[in-house]
């Protein structure tokens, strides 16, 4: 085997052995600076095979220069020329079949690491973006897990709040709002879910996702702080400004007899930005 021959052998060994240990590394958790270390070497092996077989070992057209002119046509002779060129790189290629099958099993190593940024995508959410943790019977506490009940809001005050033993949960969190009764104009099933003029809504704004954070008690609406969608809480909380595309989804609640407030069930739409409507 010639010297150009077996450093291309090498090369393509390098990756195999590096593409193989990073996909170990990568299963079994080792870091990223390891993954990063075999990345390198797998890549740079191929690289460097290819490089010395192309230039070391693979036939060469003849470094021709001619003056450079508007149209240069080809010759009968320049053209057999390059055709036996490529013949001859395609038979070297047949020729050493070793290198060949190095390159094949440096590709497919390569292959196997490549499966890693599937695997990484984790497991499929299935429907669990379409549902909260609301249950029917939960008690709306605050972050600190207090219950909040029936009194706990004057007319014109909000809080969130969160489902009783899931405090803090991102998507679950709402708001809850006091108003004057008679004030809603919701539909009959949503009006149920609104007991003595408290609603709830979700506190995650439709448009891009980010809590809502400021409630004008003056004109009933309640305002995003990253894009200033605005919605009426009067009116389903459907979007009066900005560019939130829809209403938050109202949680249903009533009033327990010992006058905590709980959920009767889950949003009956999703919350958050309207991902599932797209394509």
């Amino acid at each position: 085997m010639k010297r150009p021959e077996r450093i291309a052998a090498t090369a393509f060994v390098v990756a195999i052995a590096a593409a193989l240990a990073l996909f170990v590394v990568y299963v079994r958790g080792d870091g990223p600076q390891a993954e990063g270390v075999l990345l390198a070497l797998a890549l740079g092996g191929v690289g460097v095979g290819l490089l010395v077989w192309a230039t070391r070992l693979m036939p060469h057209i003849r470094d021709e220069t001619h003056p450079r002119k508007a149209t240069v046509p080809t010759t009968e002779a320049e053209r057999d020329s390059a055709v036996e060129t490529v013949e001859a790189g395609v038979e070297e290629i047949k020729r050493r079949r070793f290198l060949s099958r190095l390159l094949v099993g440096a590709a497919g190593a390569l292959g196997l690491a490549a499966l890693i940024p599937i695997r990484s995508l984790g497991r499929s959410p299935g429907d669990s973006l379409l549902h909260t943790k609301w249950t029917p019977g939960a008690k709306l506490v605050t972050i600190d897990g207090t219950p909040v009940t029936a009194s706990t809001l004057e007319i014109g005050s909000f809080t969130t709040v969160f489902p009783e033993g899931h405090e803090g949960s991102a998507d679950s969190q709402a708001v809850l709002i006091r108003v004057e009764p008679g004030q809603l104009q919701l539909a009959e099933a949503a009006m149920a879910g609104a007991p003595d003029g408290l609603v709830a809504y979700s506190k995650i704004c439709t448009h891009a996702g980010c809590p809502l954070g400021l409630y004008l008690a003056a004109t009933h609406e309640l305002r995003c702080p990253c894009h200033q969608s605005t919605f009426d809480v009067l009116n389903g909380a459907k979007p009066v400004y900005g560019p939130a595309p829809r209403p938050l989804p109202q949680l249903p609640i009533e009033i327990a007899e010992d006058g905590v407030l709980i959920a009767t069930g889950d949003f009956p739409a999703p919350v958050g930005p309207s991902f599932w409507e797209l394509g």
